[in-house]
């Protein structure tokens, strides 16, 4: 995390909550979810779509938005201007760089939400408990029994009215996972992980 006191401030010129910039290979679902959250949350969040893109390429993608930021943040004696967490979100899939993509973050400090197999898990997980290995259109199917809407325009204001049961749910899949060495394996999802980040700013 980017302390704001590496970099002298010019001034109060905004409140000091953290800024995130995500980006997402989705180009409906994620992007409608992280706006509404950005306005309910009233959070200092930057949202990239780059559609279709692979997570390595996400992940290139952030390195550089960072890097940019960075430099200006320095260029400009303005901390403010940096991002303090880059986090991009994607699934599974069928990637084949996928192991590349998350050295490549981890070697750039930045976090990555990986779902397994599909973003919607994180939607599913607010209503009932996925233990079981579970393909993409299972898990449509069943979002669709708890949210009869669109769901690629997900009720973020109930969702988060749910949200500490969700976060349980995924958490106990991380542990599952790490228990039997298969960390990131189906089902799993860690937007919990940068949604909690982003409650946690509001809340400051």
């Amino acid at each position: 995390m980017k302390r704001r006191d590496s970099l002298r401030r010019r001034g109060p010129t905004r409140s000091p909550k953290l800024r995130f910039l995500i980006v997402c290979e989705g180009q409906v679902t994620e992007p409608r979810y992280f706006n509404q959250l950005r306005h309910l949350l009233k959070s200092l969040i930057d949202l990239e779509i780059l559609p279709g893109g692979d997570p390595k390429i996400l992940v290139e993608r952030a390195v550089q938005k960072k890097g940019e930021a960075d430099s200006a943040a320095n260029r400009k004696n303005d901390s403010y201007l940096a991002y303090d967490q880059v986090w991009c979100v994607c699934d599974v899939d069928e990637h084949p760089r996928l192991n590349d993509a998350l050295q490549q973050a981890r070697d750039n400090g930045i976090d990555v939400a990986l779902s397994n197999p599909c973003f919607e898990l994180w939607a599913l997980l607010h209503f009932q408990d996925q233990t079981a290995y579970v393909e993409r259109g299972v898990v449509q199917h069943l979002c669709r029994e708890y949210m009869p809407r669109d769901i690629k325009e997900l009720p973020c204001e109930t969702l988060l009215e749910r949200h500490s049961e969700a976060a349980e749910r995924a958490l106990s899949l991380d542990q599952l996972h790490e228990s039997r060495g298969t960390q990131g394996g189906n089902p799993s999802t860690g937007v919990y992980r940068l949604v909690a980040e982003i409650k946690s700013q509001s809340q400051s």
